[in-house]
C-alpha cells in the first residue's frame, strides 16, 4: 500500500466528495491508487440546502452524508481534521489537533503524506469589514452554523409565544440579495405560516417581519433582470420587505445603520452577501491567491507554483480562457471541475497529459420554498438561455440535488433515497421544532 500513489482530498464539500467517491470507485476499488478525503466535520450535507436547514424545513440529520461510511463504501479513506499547514519540499499536510467540548486533546496534530494533493475547502462569507457584522450577525457557512441559527430561531418563537400580546413580533434582516438571501426568506416565510399548526397559537405569522437588504439596484443580480423584477414581486406577495440600493454602514445588537436612509430595527441578523476563501490558505507554503484569499490556478486546476497541488471550487480562482470573469462560485462550477480533475488525476497514474477545464454555465436557479422558483437554464436547451418560473423551475431546482446524489450514490441507490424522501414527508412533520 506505501508504494502506490497517494491522492490526498481536503475537503468534503460537493465537489471534493464527488471526486474521492470517483477516485474511490476507480481506483482505490481495485487498489491502483490510495484516495484520503480530509474534512473537518464528520459529514456531509449540499451547501445550498443549508438555507432549509436554518429554517427547519430540511432536517440535516435525514439529508447528511456520514464520511465514515461513505468512505467505507467508496473505497477511500476518510480522515477528520482541519488542515492548518502545508510542506510541499517533503509533500506533507499538517492537521490541527482534535479537542473534545471540554477543549481537551482527543488526537494530536498529524502530518498527512501525500503525492497528490487536492485542495476543495469551499468559502466562507464575506461581511467586507462591516462594523458589527462579526458580533451581530449569524452565518450560514456550515451545517454547524445553520442548526445553531435554527436553535436560536426557535428560542426566538418560544419566547413570543409566552410574551404579552403586542411584544410577540420578531424582526429578521437578511443582509444580501444573492440566491442564499433570497432563499432563506421565502423559507422563514414558509416556516412561520406553519407555527399555529405545530401549537404555537400565539405567534401568528404577521409577528414574523422579514427584510431583505441589498446593496446593489436588485436582488438576485446573476438573473436576468425580468427575473429578478418576477422574483421581487414573489417576494412581496409573501410580505417580505425588500430593500435594494442599501448598503449597510453598521450593524448593533437591535439595529441596522444605513448610509442614506433611516435604521433598521432587527433582532434576528444573517450576513448572506459576499464569500471569501479561508484565510489559512494564504499561509500554504507561499502558494499564490488572490485578495479573496482564493488559490490561482491554471486551466488544469493545477495551482500556479506547483503541479502536484490542485485546487477547486470556491477556493480556487479559475479562468477561461476569453472570458472577462473568473468561474462563479456555483456548485455547478464544483461539479464540473470535479469531472475534469477526475479525469486529469486517473491519466497522471500513468504519465497523461492534464485535461483543461472549460466552464459550461448551464444557467442559474433559485428557490422560493414551496411557493415557487424562478432561473434560466442554458446550453444544450438552448441557442441562447431559457427563463423558466413557476413549477418548471421548481422541478429543475430539485433536480440540482438530485443531480448531486447520482454522483455521490449513484441510480440504485438514489433512487431509494428519493422514495425514502417522499416516505418521511408523510410520516414526519414537515417543520423540524427541535
Amino acid at each position: 500500500m506505501d508504494d502506490m500513489h497517494h491522492f490526498v482530498i481536503v475537503g468534503g464539500g460537493a465537489g471534493g466528495l464527488e471526486l474521492a467517491t470517483k477516485l474511490g470507485n476507480k481506483l482505490g476499488k481495485k487498489n491502483k491508487a490510495r484516495i484520503t478525503l480530509v474534512d473537518a466535520a464528520l459529514t456531509h450535507v449540499w451547501k445550498p440546502l443549508l438555507h432549509e436547514v436554518a429554517a427547519g424545513s430540511l432536517n440535516s440529520d435525514a439529508a447528511q452524508v456520514d464520511f465514515r461510511v461513505h468512505a467505507q463504501q467508496h473505497y477511500f479513506e476518510f480522515q477528520p481534521g482541519r488542515l492548518t499547514g502545508l510542506d510541499r519540499s517533503q509533500k506533507t499536510i499538517t492537521l490541527a489537533p482534535i479537542n473534545n467540548r471540554k477543549g481537551e486533546e482527543v488526537v494530536a496534530a498529524r502530518r498527512v503524506p501525500y503525492d497528490t494533493l487536492v485542495i476543495a475547502v469551499g468559502s466562507t462569507t464575506n461581511d467586507f469589514g462591516t462594523k458589527g457584522a462579526e458580533e451581530h450577525c449569524q452565518f450560514l457557512d456550515s451545517q454547524l452554523q445553520a442548526r445553531r441559527f435554527h436553535q436560536s430561531l426557535l428560542n426566538r418563537y418560544l419566547q413570543a409565544e409566552h410574551a404579552p400580546e403586542g411584544e410577540r413580533d420578531i424582526h429578521v434582516a437578511i443582509i444580501g440579495g444573492g440566491a442564499t438571501g433570497v432563499e432563506l426568506a421565502a423559507e422563514l416565510r414558509y416556516a412561520s405560516q406553519q407555527l399555529e399548526s405545530y401549537g404555537l397559537h400565539n405567534v401568528k405569522e404577521s409577528n414574523i417581519h422579514i427584510s431583505l437588504i441589498e446593496a446593489g439596484g436588485r436582488i438576485l443580480p446573476a438573473l436576468k433582470e425580468r427575473l429578478s423584477a418576477a422574483a421581487t414581486r414573489e417576494l412581496n406577495k409573501l410580505n417580505i420587505e425588500v430593500l435594494t440600493s442599501q448598503p449597510v454602514t453598521e450593524i448593533t445588537d437591535t439595529q441596522l445603520t444605513f448610509a442614506e436612509s433611516e435604521p433598521l430595527n432587527a433582532e434576528i441578523k444573517v450576513w448572506a452577501a459576499g464569500i471569501k476563501a479561508p484565510g489559512f490558505l494564504t499561509e500554504l507554503d507561499g502558494l499564490e491567491t488572490n485578495r479573496l484569499n482564493q488559490l490561482k490556478v491554471d486551466t488544469t486546476l493545477a495551482t500556479t507554483l506547483d503541479d502536484c497541488v490542485f485546487a477547486f471550487g470556491d477556493c480556487a480562482e479559475c479562468w477561461n480562457e476569453g472570458n472577462e470573469r473568473s468561474v462563479p462560485p456555483r456548485a455547478q462550477a464544483a461539479h464540473q471541475q470535479a469531472s475534469t480533475l477526475y479525469k486529469t488525476l486517473v491519466a497522471r497514474l500513468d504519465g497523461g497529459a492534464a485535461h483543461q477545464f472549460v466552464y459550461k454555465d448551464h444557467g442559474s436557479l433559485v428557490s422560493l420554498s414551496d411557493y415557487t422558483a424562478v432561473g434560466s437554464l442554458m446550453g444544450n436547451l438552448s441557442k441562447g438561455s431559457m427563463m423558466v418560473e413557476g413549477k418548471l423551475a421548481r422541478l429543475f431546482y430539485v433536480s440540482l440535488y438530485r443531480m448531486h446524489q447520482l454522483a455521490l450514490h449513484g441510480f440504485f441507490k438514489t433512487g431509494l433515497i428519493w422514495l425514502n424522501d417522499r416516505l418521511m414527508r408523510v410520516i414526519h412533520s414537515r417543520m423540524k421544532l427541535h
